[in-house]
């Protein structure tokens, strides 16, 4: 407990760090206020009732999830950041198959930016599309939810609806460029976050959960966090013999010896970015049951159910497929080899350039496989959970491991990292005359992170 208030005081000492910090919480706190204010002209309250009675466990129950609650309250906010997320899915998925996409994203700086203003354009196309659909079917379609839906208030919600993602997606690159951690990320932990001490009380008091049942489902979701951590933060380490040196005085290497140091290799190079992008996916065939020309698709109804075994299967396989895709447009074993190769360093055993790209792709395709698939695991544990009966309220059995969680832990760890950076970077100095660091390896490869 001292070291935690040791840690917070050091944060606040670190005036750059501070001001991220309060630039993160400054835009969060506007994207928590945004969710609560209600679109013209509907009765949030009547939406509500409806919600909690007809679609438990279904889509608004997994939209509020992502939303804070915005999507159940039809607030400004209530398509959240996944129009944004959907469209950066179908931008990724354009550089590999379009060429112009493709040169954009080998033109460095400036290709960034221009895939950046397509991915903001895609955005605005698809906020289009879904506002009317999510209004029509899910606000509307409540009786007593609007009093009176004339033409104009359709166009000035839609409206409404477009500019407000716009501001979300707006807060989530400041954050990113501004504060601490990726925005967009934290800003559906957050929303995440915002649901689960309401899901923790509906479990406590369900008539059919006691207070030793309920324990034991604390201490079997602490269980799950610990394996989920340690997902995220598993590596394998290649080991590289770097260059050898000219002895410096007070070195305690002999004269000519190179240093040892190693590759650190994460298990889930992507993050929780696999997740983020299948269950963007997976919110296609339940926006579409919403309406009554696929109500009656038998295919449709079994991806629509959270619970289902198609959907969980479906789920489970994007989850994987998105895994590898994503590692190999982060991680790029060439260039790590001929990083290698300009410092005079090598892996042992193995030949510079090609022949070292090729080991540390066998590598990493060997590690990503287990991972893949222990993320698609966590993934569906929560329709496991509550198929099985294991939790009684469904809303718990959401944070159950499953996305939910995946991104609570990822985004956490990341952010953590990134102030531990920033408070390393301010007391390097002191930390290598008090011998804190010493012996801790150094990665020779530019981009990878020990």
């Amino acid at each position: 407990m001292k070291n935690f208030f040791n840690q917070i005081q050091n944060i606040w000492k670190h005036e750059e760090l501070r001001q991220k910090l309060g630039i993160t919480l400054g835009l969060i706190l506007v994207y928590r206020i945004g969710s609560f204010i209600v679109l013209p002209g509907v009765n949030s309250d009547v939406l509500a009732e409806q919600m909690a009675s007809a679609n438990s466990g279904g889509l608004g129950d997994i939209l509020s999830l992502f939303t804070g609650g915005a999507f159940s309250r039809a607030s400004i906010f209530a398509l959240g950041i996944m129009p944004y997320i959907s469209a950066s899915i179908i931008v990724q998925l354009l550089g590999i198959a379009v060429p112009a996409v493709q040169k954009m994203q080998a033109d460095g700086e400036s290709g960034r930016k221009k895939i950046n203003q397509w991915t903001r354009f895609l955005t605005i196309a698809i906020t289009l599309v879904q506002a009317p659909g999510y209004l029509a079917s899910t606000v509307v379609a409540v009786p007593g939810a609007v009093a009176n839906p004339t033409a104009f208030w359709w166009f000035a919600s839609v409206v409404i609806l477009v500019a407000s993602t716009l501001v979300i997606m707006w807060l989530g690159e400041r954050i990113t460029d501004k504060g601490v951690g990726n925005g967009i990320s934290l800003l559906i932990m957050i929303g995440i976050i915002a649901t689960f001490p309401q899901a923790l009380i509906q479990e406590f008091v369900h008539p059919d959960t006691t207070l030793f049942f309920f324990l034991v489902e604390v201490a079997f979701l602490l269980i799950v966090i610990g394996l989920s951590v340690a997902l995220v933060q598993a590596i394998r380490k290649i080991p590289v013999q770097m260059a050898k040196m000219q002895q410096a005085s007070g070195s305690h290497l002999p004269q000519g010896e190179g240093a040892r140091s190693y590759i650190p290799l994460k298990v889930n190079s992507s993050g929780v970015m696999p997740i983020i992008f299948a269950q963007a996916i997976m919110f296609v065939p339940l926006y579409l049951t919403q309406n009554e020309a696929f109500q009656e698709s038998a295919v449709l109804q079994s991806l629509a159910d959270f619970n289902g075994l198609a959907y969980n299967i479906l789920f489970f396989l994007m989850i994987v497929v998105f895994t590898y895709f994503y590692t190999a447009i982060t991680v790029n074993p060439n260039q790590m080899a001929d990083d290698l190769k300009r410092q005079s360093s090598f892996v042992p055993g193995i030949k510079p350039g090609k022949p070292t790209a090729d080991y540390i792709d066998k590598v990493l395709s060997n590690i990503t496989l287990p991972g893949a698939v222990f993320l698609g695991l966590i993934a569906i544990l929560p329709a496991i959970v509550f198929s099985l009966g294991l939790t009684k309220a469904q809303g718990f059995s959401i944070f159950f491991g499953g996305t939910s969680l995946l991104i609570m832990v990822g985004v956490i760890l990341d952010t953590l990292q990134q102030i531990e950076s920033y408070l390393l970077s301010r007391h390097y100095d002191s930390l290598m005359q008090s011998g804190k660091l010493r012996g801790r390896p150094q990665s020779p490869v530019s981009g990878m992170s020990v």
